[in-house]
């Protein structure tokens, strides 16, 4: 929580531009160690200022004005430090002063950026982006809620500890789609969101200091999690009674053989199957996430799911390939269905898209370009992250085999010995 502010207000005579024996009243206001001038547009005699007590020794009708004088502003300077207070705004020794002379001035606030960045960039952005940005401006709110009890913040009180107080907030969230608390590429994601949108205000000139200065946010590399074989068989052929998870292990067993992502997949109509080069069908899309242009021959097993739900009424209501579920519930029927079949791995639909490139594609010879095509990178060097899983996994099953000769050696060897003795 935010520690407690330090306001007083001294008086006091400035002698360097005294005149004819009079100098001018100024007001010393002080916030948290900072201070600020402010003239009261009133002279006294130097020899009636009493500078402990801050107020004339004169007892004629001028002087006993003065003192009142200075007893009001002292009020007024005290009351408009607590209406910032109330009113929820940055406290300032310059919003103070504002206020003190009339002065009025838009203080931004994140719903503002909030507003700004939603109504002029999001047609710039795809619309997982635009999800993505809606989520994270939800936990800030969230954030806003628990931390300090309000419903929004000005942009002028975001510091450095603001953004740590953010960070920490983050790393206790635990997602209603996701049992665990969010990772770390997850948190530093959200908190990149949050800073091009404050760094959007700080180039429009809402704030003076850009709160992210000494912020670094880094990602860890994560390994891309893949179905083997073995959990594939199990998923494809499970006798599932329940027909809501029969829909959602088609749509995840299509994606495992063509690699088409959940977003692109919901999105799918008839028009975007074609025949191919080779008098097959191929889905001719793009890829909804960089706009790249997409061709899939399609392997027999996804043909079959296509075919499977050609005519069924609720494709023909959304006019899409296959039935469309929402995201949450399709990851949610899909950890139902990796419990049902005693998968271990924690099963989400993006790891249809990696089994694609490893177990189906790479690990059956697919040359790595191939992949890259189908799967839409931009960038060969994408795809090769998936290809030093297939070598670790290489790796790992020949170091199985070499222990496994080990072990049969060695029982060979004592077979040897105790048949010689």
């Amino acid at each position: 929580m935010r520690t407690s502010s330090t306001f007083s207000v001294l008086f006091w005579i400035y002698m360097q531009r005294s005149k004819g024996g009079e100098a001018p009243i100024y007001a010393r206001i002080s916030l948290d160690n900072k201070k600020l001038n402010i003239s009261l547009k009133r002279k006294i005699a130097v020899e009636l200022w009493d500078s402990k007590k801050q107020r004339s020794t004169g007892v004629d009708a001028f002087d006993l004005e003065l003192n009142e004088f200075l007893d009001q502003e002292y009020s007024r300077l005290f009351q408009y430090y607590q209406e910032l207070r109330i009113e929820g705004k940055v406290r300032s020794l310059e919003n103070i002063k504002k206020k003190y002379f009339g002065e009025t001035e838009k203080l931004y606030s994140l719903e503002d950026i909030f507003e700004y960045h939603n109504t002029i960039c999001f047609s710039k952005l795809k619309p997982n982006t635009q999800r993505l940005y809606g989520t994270s401006q939800n936990y800030i709110r969230k954030f806003l809620k628990h931390e300090f009890g309000r419903k929004d913040y000005y942009l002028q009180e975001l510091d450095y500890n603001f953004v740590l107080k953010f960070e920490n907030f983050l790393r206790k969230v635990k997602p209603n789609h996701y049992k665990k608390n969010l990772q770390h590429n997850a948190v530093m994601k959200h908190i990149q969101r949050l800073k091009k949108m404050i760094s959007l205000a700080y180039r429009m000139e809402w704030i003076d200091k850009n709160p992210f200065l000494n912020f670094q946010s880094t990602l860890e590399p994560r390994e891309r999690e893949f179905l083997p074989a073995e959990d594939l068989s199990k998923i494809e052929n499970k006798d599932l009674k329940l027909e809501r998870l029969e829909r959602v292990r088609d749509l995840f067993i299509f994606s495992c053989y063509t690699g088409i992502s959940y977003g692109d997949l919901v999105l799918l109509t008839p028009e975007n199957l074609n025949i191919g080069i080779n008098g097959k069908l191929w889905i001719v899309t793009r890829r909804m996430k960089n706009g790249n242009s997409v061709k899939v021959p399609l392997l027999t097993k996804a043909v079959n799911i296509i075919e499977k739900y050609k005519g069924e009424s609720g494709c023909q209501v959304t006019a899409t390939l296959l039935p469309k579920i929402s995201n949450q519930k399709v990851n949610q029927y899909l950890k139902e269905i990796a419990t049902l079949c005693e998968v271990r791995k924690n099963v989400t639909f993006h790891l249809a898209r990696h089994t694609f490139a490893t177990t189906v594609a790479l690990s059956n010879g697919m040359p790595i370009e191939t992949v890259s095509k189908i799967l839409g990178h931009k960038k060969l060097s994408t795809t090769q992250i998936y290809a030093k899983v297939v070598e670790r996994k290489l790796s790992d099953d020949m170091e199985m085999l070499e222990n496994k000769i080990q072990k049969i050696n060695q029982i060979n060897n004592d077979s040897f010995i105790n048949g010689s003795v």
